[in-house]
C-alpha cells in the first residue's frame, strides 16, 4: 500500500439517511478536489444499513492534514466529521508509521507521530 488510507465510519438512523447521504457528497466533492486525493468514496454497509462509511486514499498523511483545513472544508467537511464514529480513521504501511510520542512530550520536542515525509 501506497500513501494513505481513511477510513471514517457513521451511524446514521434511516430517518436521516438522505440528509446525511447529500452532507456526505457535498464533503467528497470538497475532499476529492484537494491535492493529494486519490479516490474518496461513500459506503454504506451491507448488513447493517446504518452504518455507512467515507474511505479515502491519498498520496501522503500531509495531504490529507491539508485537505481538512481551509475555510470550504471547514464549512462542509468539518460538520460532517463531527458525527462520525469516535475512533483512529487514518492507515499507513506498517513499515511507515513512526513512533508515537505523547502531544507536547516536553523532553522530545515533538508534537505527537512522527511519520515519514510529514514536515
Amino acid at each position: 500500500m501506497t500513501g494513505v488510507f481513511v477510513l471514517t465510519r457513521f451511524r446514521v438512523p434511516e430517518a436521516e439517511t438522505a440528509e446525511f447521504e447529500d452532507a456526505a457528497r457535498a464533503a467528497i466533492a470538497v475532499l476529492s478536489a484537494r491535492p493529494g486525493a486519490e479516490s474518496v468514496d461513500l459506503l454504506r454497509n451491507l448488513d447493517d444499513p446504518d452504518l455507512w462509511a467515507i474511505v479515502g486514499r491519498w498520496a501522503d498523511v500531509g495531504s490529507y492534514r491539508r485537505a481538512l483545513g481551509g475555510m470550504e472544508s471547514r464549512m462542509v467537511v468539518m460538520p460532517l466529521l463531527s458525527r462520525a464514529i469516535d475512533e483512529a480513521s487514518a492507515y499507513l504501511d506498517p513499515g511507515e508509521v513512526g513512533v508515537n510520542v505523547p502531544r507536547g512530550d516536553a523532553e522530545s520536542g515533538s508534537a505527537g507521530w512522527s511519520v515519514p515525509g510529514d514536515r
